[in-house]
């Protein structure tokens, strides 16, 4: 897999940042899909690729993530036909796997108290505070909550989500939600204080805490739900993907089923930022990125939200947008995609942005295709091919040791 390096928007800038691009002198894109996982190792300047994989072929895996805090440690969320829904851990970047001990399974219930749950699949992995090594938080379908201090290896459910009185009725039933299940995601915590978390649920809302998850406040006053529902009931608010700007915590973009919507802490209204998508286009989408150092830039990549459904490109002739002034106006990202006949969506989780001084992009399509934007997603160059299904992208940069 071979790609071009990336360009700059200012001939300024350029020398320096070709500079810094050479210092990171690796990239590690994680890829997880319907069937397996893949490993790609890239240098710096993002032109040459290696790949390592099948990684659990033949079984769902839902999210992988590299630990940021070591550059070695890898989790996947693994669905087996055998050991059923799982974490995997790695601590030598994919050369070996160990199964978690005690994987995310909800508490057995109280006489008398909520009826009792089972995981059906973990669905979302985030690494803890750069202040608690070995701490990590998933997300699961049906909707739950849980969290590891041991790197992984045994989980523990947070009782004040998952058996909570409040959030069971948020959460509806199993037969409720999006069509492989509904689902606890978009965990966040916050990079200046490991007390503040936030999380989303499909469907059930957006919801933040400032005491390290004993308690939660929920946010989703000013988001719509689909017409004919009331917005006050929290089950019907359906939220598909909430960013952290990484540069400003105290600013979160989101991609909902009902629109893109931008929220500035310690305001706890959000506006719709997406009414100034073209209106063939539409503002519905899964993936929500945002830039590593501007506040201000974020992208999304819609999909066809007419009364039916589809989920696929617009048209089929599939774009990224970004917007880099928070939402007042969006630019069509589609140079090197398909022009035509191009079916295929995003899902939330397959979309993500490096860290470079001028960051590429990274997607996965439901057709099994894995592209790189280089430039801001100024230029769109084919990675990869003929891979199942893609439910997640991550990238990160792994540490000296391994190619």
């Amino acid at each position: 897999m071979n790609t071009t390096p990336s360009t700059t928007h200012a001939r300024a800038k350029a020398a320096p940042a070709r500079a810094l691009a050479a210092n990171a002198s690796r990239l590690l894109l994680l890829v997880a899909t319907r069937k397996g996982a893949w490993l790609f190792h890239g240098d710096g300047r993002r032109r040459s690729w290696k790949v390592d994989g099948p990684h659990f072929l033949g079984h769902s895996v839902s999210h992988l993530q590299l630990d940021p805090r070591d550059g070695r440690t890898l989790l996947a969320a693994v669905k087996t036909g055998h050991l059923g829904p799982t974490i995997f851990r790695s601590t030598n970047l994919g050369r070996t796997w160990k199964e978690a001990s005690r994987p995310p399974a909800f508490a057995q219930p109280s006489e008398g108290g909520l009826p009792a749950r089972a995981v059906d699949h973990t669905f979302w992995l985030t690494p803890g505070h750069a202040s608690e090594t070995g701490s990590w938080y998933a997300g699961t379908s049906p909707q739950g909550l849980f969290r590891s201090d041991d790197g992984g290896a045994s989980w523990a459910p947070l009782a004040s989500v998952n058996d909570d009185a409040r959030f069971r009725a948020w959460m509806g039933t199993v037969q409720d939600g999006t069509p492989d299940g509904p689902k606890l995601h978009s965990i966040i915590v916050d990079p200046r204080d490991p007390a503040r978390l936030l999380f989303a649920m499909s469907g059930g809302g957006v919801h933040e805490s400032h005491d390290g998850g004993r308690s939660w406040s929920t946010l989703v006053d000013g988001l719509q739900v689909v017409e004919g529902f009331d917005p006050a009931n929290v089950s019907f608010h359906d939220p598909h993907c909430v960013r952290l700007c990484p540069a400003d915590p105290d600013r979160l973009y989101q991609q909902n089923h009902c629109g893109i919507y931008r929220l500035d802490r310690p305001a706890t209204r959000w506006q719709r930022i997406g009414r100034k998508m073209p209106r063939r286009v539409g503002d519905v989408g899964f993936p929500m990125v945002v830039h590593p150092r501007d506040p201000d830039t974020a992208w999304v990549f819609p999909m066809n939200a007419s009364d039916v459904w589809p989920r696929t490109s617009p048209d089929g002739h599939p774009a990224a947008y970004v917007t880099r002034d928070a939402g007042k106006s969006w630019q069509r990202l589609d140079h090197g995609l398909p022009q035509s006949q191009a079916w295929w969506t995003v899902k939330r989780q397959a979309m993500t942005v490096d860290a470079l001084p001028t960051p590429a992009l990274y997607l996965g399509t439901t057709s099994g295709e894995l592209w790189i934007g280089h430039g801001e997603g100024a230029r769109w160059a084919l990675a990869a091919r003929h891979l199942p299904e893609i439910y997640a992208v991550e990238v990160g940069t792994p540490a000296p040791g391994r190619a």
